[in-house]
């Protein structure tokens, strides 16, 4: 049974970082490309950044260029998420997901092609 498991959230000021960190495990880690979507309320749910289970290419949102970084430990079959700069736009329930689909990188991002999915982790940034 895959479960896919998010930690890390919490409240953080402006400007002020966080590290997520999702655990996989019931999969073989190396097989899938992981992504990182998030929901803000009244919102739809986007893609924020995926890491490649064959180049180890990283994408990431305009919105978050340059401030988050995606990172994958194989060995631990954990995903992980350094948020620097945090702004209270970002504010949104993160989730952690997983797919065995090689996306070019127009879908990368693209939250149809995944098919595991943690419960997610809120992120709140006060102003």
């Amino acid at each position: 049974q895959v479960q896919v498991v998010e930690s890390g959230g919490g409240l953080v000021q402006a400007g002020g970082s966080l590290r997520l960190s999702c655990t996989a495990s019931g999969l073989t880690f190396d097989d899938y490309s992981m992504g990182w979507f998030r929901q803000a309320p009244g919102k739809e749910r986007e893609g924020v950044s995926c890491i490649s289970r064959t180049s180890g290419n990283t994408y990431y949102a305009d919105s978050v260029k340059g401030r988050f970084t995606i990172a994958r430990d194989t060995a631990k079959n954990k995903l992980y998420l350094q948020m620097n700069s945090l702004k209270p736009e970002d504010t949104a329930v993160y989730y952690c997901a997983a797919t065995r689909i090689i996306l070019p990188p127009v879908y990368s991002l693209d939250s149809k092609y995944y098919n595991y999915w943690g419960q997610g982790t809120q992120v709140t940034v006060s102003s």
